[in-house]
């Protein structure tokens, strides 16, 4: 039964779907398709059986790294039983664990759940407790130690969003390294990023079904571009989520000290002000 090498674990709006598809579109690794698999953490896929997880993975080669990447295995305390999973099932697997901004992170998580229709709070009141897990998913800390206890700190490699869209080769060379993959990593700068919510409409079951009629590509194409995109200005954010001075210095408050002891294991002095210089700057490493 072939099951993960590795799994990129988080965080949630942190550039993993980017990640995700440069390891695909490298010979020798093999990544889950669809990205997301939620068996480990979602009940009823995992019920499923370990024989349908393992299925995802029956046609890589013998040689080949499989991985696969899902936000929700470190999504704490949402899915609990998460660990003890994975550790069942692949005890000696590696983690990828990619951290961005807290506090933009929070911002990206309210938007995507704007879009798929999970929240109907405005952001405010999401923020402002309605919605605790766009704080608690930015917790990185909270977040790893349950890993690190489980596994050990050498099997989880911290990735920062800004370096490795700074410095995208090197990173991705860092990290091929971390998996132990003895090919030639090469970041195809030609994909572009995924996922990214700013440029994605609401879900909207009306327009998917308009899609299936016979016919629709060719009426789309005599309707004039402007009148396209007033309509689908209905499924956009009317405006970019934004804090109020009160809560920006509380989650900064809550961040901060999260970020303190984030900064103590990379060696790195890290908090919300300097955390976009820092992360770039340099390839950060737990501590020794």
């Amino acid at each position: 039964m072939r099951l993960p090498d590795f799994y990129i674990i988080g965080a949630m709006k942190a550039s993993t779907s980017t990640l995700h598809d440069q390891l695909a579109a490298q010979s020798g690794l093999w990544m889950s398709d669809p990205k997301e698999l939620y068996f480990f953490s979602d009940d009823p896929v995992y019920a499923r059986g370990l024989d349908w997880y393992a299925s995802h993975f029956a046609d890589a080669a013998p040689t080949d790294l499989c991985g696969e990447s899902t936000t929700h295995y470190a999504k704490l305390p949402t899915y609990p039983k998460t660990i003890e999973r994975i550790a069942a099932a692949t005890p000696d697997a590696s983690f990828i664990y990619v951290m961005r901004h807290p506090i933009d992170r929070l911002v990206s998580q309210y938007t995507h759940m704007w879009l798929e229709r999970e929240v109907t709070v405005s952001f405010s009141d999401a923020v402002d407790g309605a919605v605790p897990e766009l704080v608690d998913y930015s917790r990185y800390t909270t977040q790893l130690t349950p890993f690190f206890e489980q596994f050990g700190q050498d099997r989880v490699l911290p990735v920062f969003f800004d370096r490795m869209h700074a410095q995208p080769d090197l990173e991705l060379e860092r990290v091929c390294s971390f998996l132990g993959y003895t090919g030639t990593p090469s970041w195809q700068h030609d994909l572009g990023a995924n996922n990214v919510s700013s440029e994605r409409l609401q879900s909207s079951a009306t327009r998917d079904r308009l899609k299936d009629i016979p016919g629709y590509q060719q009426m789309r194409a005599l309707i004039p571009e402007q009148a396209i995109e007033r309509v689908r200005d209905r499924w956009r954010p009317k405006e970019r989520p934004s804090l109020s001075e009160a809560q920006l210095q509380r989650l900064t408050s809550i961040f901060d000290a999260d970020l303190a002891v984030l900064g103590e294991w990379v060696g790195a002095d890290l908090n919300c002000e300097n955390f976009k210089t820092v992360s770039a700057a340099i390839a950060l490493e737990w501590a020794r």
